[in-house]
């Protein structure tokens, strides 16, 4: 593994996690992103195309969305041994690509489909790359039902703050259920871009997203950063700790991620600690057989 990456995942002690799993196929993870490259020689073959997917396809080595949807596969589902971070490669990766030539902010509407199809799918964590577009507030709530829906359902919903700079929050990252992300430098500091809150204090962590290497299009490789690439470390902690205690609540999960960092009362969240989030669930696990 590369010494950036390393340095990224000690960080947030994500390694002995990683070295007890690599996940499991019924951990089903949506991935709402741009289309990816298939093709991509470091990306695993445990991947789905759901919903509207059929046929999407990348548009070349220019494709922004490509770019940014292989880039976030990779922290995920990259194999093993190469140059990505590669959290849980044997986990499903649903893929739903939403944006089509460059990555963007999604409508309520395209967002609420999206998430509806990786549900009905059967995925059990959703990765959101990604920004909401303003929108009415009828827009806003329809939105907001579908994610209602999917907790309804046990689905664990992480969702990149955003790097506006800005202080505040949307109708993703303002719902009590879903995981706030902000981006870290390599010394856990938030990166001055990110977005805080109230909401994203309480609810969310920090995790890496300066300097992280991934899987680009045309079979290379990307480093870039942001929220759009903290996010996935929080899912992939969320899917290896469901592969190791895969009769656990995903209440249970969001409680062990979201507080192992110790609480926050400020707009800036706490940083991921995978190793306590990890002990948190053993010391729980008397609630549920492995």
């Amino acid at each position: 593994m590369p010494h950036a990456n390393r340095e990224l995942l000690a960080l947030v002690r994500l390694e002995e996690l990683m070295s007890r799993t690599a996940g499991r196929p019924e951990v089903g993870i949506g991935l709402i992103d741009g289309p990816l490259a298939l093709d991509h020689p470091d990306l695993s073959q445990s991947l789905r195309l759901v919903g509207e997917s059929a046929g999407a396809t990348c548009g070349g080595a220019g494709d922004q969305a490509c770019s940014h949807g292989t880039f976030v596969a990779g922290i995920l589902a990259a194999r093993r041994g190469s140059a990505a971070p590669a959290l849980c490669p044997e986990c499903t990766l649903l893929t739903r690509p939403l944006f089509k030539t460059q990555a963007r902010g999604a409508s309520p509407q395209e967002l609420a489909a999206a998430i509806r199809d990786c549900v009905a799918a059967g995925a059990r964590i959703l990765n959101l790359s990604l920004g909401v577009l303003q929108a009415t507030g009828s827009e806003q709530s329809a939105l907001q039902e579908e994610i209602d829906h999917a907790v309804r359902r046990g689905v664990l919903i992480v969702a990149a703050a955003g790097n506006e700079g800005s202080v505040g929050s949307s109708v993703l990252t303002r719902h009590p259920w879903v995981i706030p992300v902000v981006a870290c430098d390599r010394s856990g500091r938030p990166i001055g871009f990110s977005n805080l809150g109230r909401s994203i204090g309480h609810n969310g962590v920090r995790a890496p997203g300066d300097g992280v290497r991934s899987l680009g299009a045309g079979g290379s490789f990307l480093v870039s950063g942001g929220t759009s690439a903290a996010a996935p470390f929080v899912t992939g902690t969320l899917a290896l700790l469901w592969s190791l205690y895969p009769r656990a609540r995903a209440a249970d999960l969001r409680s062990a991620v979201a507080a192992s960092g110790g609480g926050s009362t400020s707009l800036v969240p706490r940083l991921l600690d995978a190793q306590a989030a990890w002990r948190r669930m053993g010391q729980s696990s008397n609630r549920f057989s492995m």
